[in-house]
């Protein structure tokens, strides 16, 4: 039995470990691992007190799979509902679907019973009003939801800089079974509606008892791009040891042209229980625990440089890349 996270998990993890060392089964521990992560206060990232989108408001995204199955369920661009990894595994169980978005997901956690909250956290809403009032001129900030052309605004509201976390929790039960769960609110003042990696099985979680098992946090648009957990179990299934799969997956993110290029962390587990993170970025870690181990340990996660993408500025035109680590490395 294992189970591993992204650092935000950290509390979450010990529910986790309960469920699966009293016999339950890796998609009740991530799971139940996740809702925690999602009702924290003092995450801006996930859940309620997410951080809003740029017209004020908290949309969740959220997959979970079912690694012996290839069962899946998402939701995205969920308002008003606090756990969208709980209604993102209704999808999978109920439903002959596998992605439910925005109105279509919040009527059907109507009714499937879920209950109403305002997401809104007032410390959450300060951060947003304190930084769309730098981002955005002030007479637009104070009527923000009625400006007809809003994209002009977004990517002044843009922030690649600024973290843009997701919670990850990957289980092996005693069974052999592999889950994987993700839930994030997204990227803050992001435009209403949008996607990233979260939601979505393959590019930012992916599970399958035969090869192993992938979740990823960062700039969700790169690991779209790239399929990044599918590609990292996928590096695994054609024969790649562990550290080779996870650093592939990493390093195909480089050939991505990109004025917002940012971090991109993997979670990787295999099918045996070996585990390891690694990150475009430097000083990046994870969580976990497993057998014979008496608590959480965290773990550095291994650094895969694949720089960051700024304009073309020579004469030739040829993207230049500079190292997340500042180190000036040209790709």
């Amino acid at each position: 039995m294992i189970v591993l996270g992204s650092v935000n998990a950290r509390r979450a993890l010990p529910e986790a470990w309960r469920i699966l060392a009293a016999g339950g089964t890796a998609l009740d521990a991530v799971e139940a691992a996740v809702r925690l992560v999602e009702s924290d206060p003092e995450d801006r990232t996930v859940g309620y007190a997410g951080l809003p989108n740029l017209v004020g408001e908290v949309e969740l995204d959220a997959s979970i799979m079912d690694g012996r199955t290839l069962a899946a369920g998402g939701v995205g661009a969920v308002r008003g509902y606090e756990h969208p990894i709980s209604l993102a595994r209704k999808v999978m169980e109920e439903l002959p679907h596998v992605l439910l978005v925005g109105a279509g997901a919040e009527r059907f956690a109507k009714e499937m019973g879920f209950p109403l909250r305002d997401l809104a956290a007032p410390e959450s809403v300060q951060i947003w009003r304190e930084g769309l009032a730098r981002k955005v001129p002030g007479p637009y900030a104070e009527r923000i939801d009625y400006v007809e052309s809003l994209r002009r605004f977004a990517r002044a509201a843009a922030d690649p800089e600024r973290p843009t976390e997701t919670v990850n929790v990957i289980a092996r039960d005693g069974a052999g079974n592999l889950a994987s769960a993700v839930s994030t609110s997204g990227w803050a003042w992001k435009y209403p509606g949008r996607l990233g990696d979260s939601p979505i099985i393959g590019a930012g979680n992916y599970a399958d008892n035969r090869y192993g098992a992938a979740a990823c946090t960062g700039r969700g648009e790169m690991a779209l791009r790239c399929g990044t957990a599918r590609s990292a179990v996928l590096y695994l299934k054609v024969g790649l040891p562990l550290t080779a799969a996870g650093t592939e997956a990493v390093q195909d993110l480089a050939a991505l042209v990109d004025p917002y290029f940012g971090r991109v962390s993997l979670l990787l587990l295999d099918a045996r229980g070996h585990h390891a993170g690694f990150s475009n970025a430097p000083d990046t870690s994870y969580v976990y625990r497993s057998e014979g181990m008496p608590d959480l340990a965290e773990q550095p996660r291994r650094y895969v440089p694949t720089g960051t993408w700024r304009a073309p500025d020579t004469a030739d035109g040829v993207p230049r890349h500079k190292g997340l680590d500042g180190s000036g490395l040209i790709l």
